[in-house]
């Protein structure tokens, strides 16, 4: 907050009226600074985020979510703007998390499963992955995913993909493309989510992941993904979400688009696969391109022909790699609008830790 003290001498004063217009103009100026400096500095990220698992080894289509870091989580599905200092939230549609379409995650637990940095491992085993995540889910998580009758974590299939709500980095790489955004943009995407109804309808092929990451887009911009009814069967993916929300950076420079990239965290855990499209995982998989040209060879070259002829978008490959738990112990931090650079709240001034690892392209698989 801005104070200002004038000390006024009786023998040099101003006017009444002119005293009077010059507080009406110093007041209107710096007014109209603080709110150039608020509608400039937001943005929204689309997380591209590659398959794993068994799940993934047959469906290699990934996840898509949203990233905005002015905005937060007063409740997993209630919204709010960020306070000084909160890094803001990741938005995205989940398969039998208590009946939501989506749940609002904050950016440090999304990614680690732990509210301090600090706590954040670097090396971890599976096991100590699940015990992160479950005591996570016991400080914050059992009103959206209810414990076991003998009190123990819900898991498997039916009742435990809340563990798709926290720990991110432990399982995949995560690919960001970034745009800027204005407080008004993040103030009616809030308003309108809040109000609306948060009732599951996903359904794998049409009111999936990506179909939600778009429509939080297009509350943003008037944002357009043609569905590919031939290739993909219309069926929308992350990839084609994020090849259409790179395009649309890329035609407006005032946007100023940017990429990064989160990798998988180190350690015994399983890697992550590169992410592709429908066709895409068709035609360049061997377990499903030999068997359906055997018994479908017209799907086949229609799958074929639909990728070969589609539009394919170049994503960014030199990405800038972010490692949020170099943020240990610093000063209170935001993620800056148009990079994702690490800049403290007051001022600018970038903090070192969290920079790019020299020599490292990063880029999703193609």
């Amino acid at each position: 907050m801005f104070q200002i003290e004038v000390s006024m001498n009786p023998e040099t004063s101003l006017s009444g009226r002119r005293w009077h217009w010059l507080r009406l103009i110093l007041f209107a100026t710096i007014t109209a600074l603080l709110l150039w400096s608020a509608t400039c500095s937001a943005s929204i990220a689309l997380l591209m985020e590659e398959p794993y698992g068994s799940y993934g080894a047959y469906n290699p289509t990934g996840h898509a979510a949203v990233y905005l870091d002015h905005v937060c989580a007063a409740t997993p599905t209630q919204l709010r703007m960020c306070r000084q200092g909160e890094l803001g939230v990741v938005v995205s549609r989940y398969l039998r998390v208590h009946g939501n379409d989506w749940v609002a995650m904050p950016l440090v637990p999304y990614l680690y499963a732990v509210d301090d940095l600090a706590n954040a491992p670097y090396s971890p085993d599976p096991a100590k992955v699940r015990s992160i995540r479950i005591a996570y889910w016991q400080a914050h998580l059992q009103d959206l995913a209810p414990a076991n009758k003998d009190g123990s974590a819900p898991m498997g299939f039916k009742h435990g993909l809340w563990i798709g709500l926290v720990g991110a980095s432990y399982d995949r790489d995560i690919h960001g493309y970034q745009l800027d955004t204005t407080t008004e943009q993040d103030l009616g995407f809030i308003e309108k989510f809040n109000a609306g109804k948060n009732v599951s309808q996903y359904n794998l092929l049409f009111d999936n992941c990506a179909d939600f990451a778009n429509s939080v887009v297009k509350a943003y911009f008037p944002f357009t993904v043609r569905r590919n009814f031939i290739g993909d069967l219309g069926v929308l993916t992350p990839k084609r979400v994020s090849q259409a929300f790179v395009k649309y950076g890329r035609r407006h420079d005032d946007l100023h688009l940017s990429s990064f990239f989160i990798p998988q965290v180190e350690g015994r855990v399983p890697r992550s696969y590169p992410i592709r499209g429908f066709s895409e995982s068709i035609v360049k998989s061997k377990r499903y391109i030999v068997p359906l040209v055997l018994i479908n060879p017209t799907f086949a070259v229609a799958a074929i022909v639909g990728y070969l002829t589609e539009v394919h978008t170049g994503l960014p490959k030199n990405a800038t790699v972010i490692d949020l738990r170099s943020l240990a112990n610093q000063p209170t931090v935001t993620l800056s609008g148009s990079s994702l650079a690490i800049t403290l709240e007051t001022g600018g001034v970038a903090v070192d830790p969290v920079t790019v690892r020299e020599g490292v392209t990063a880029g999703p698989g193609s």
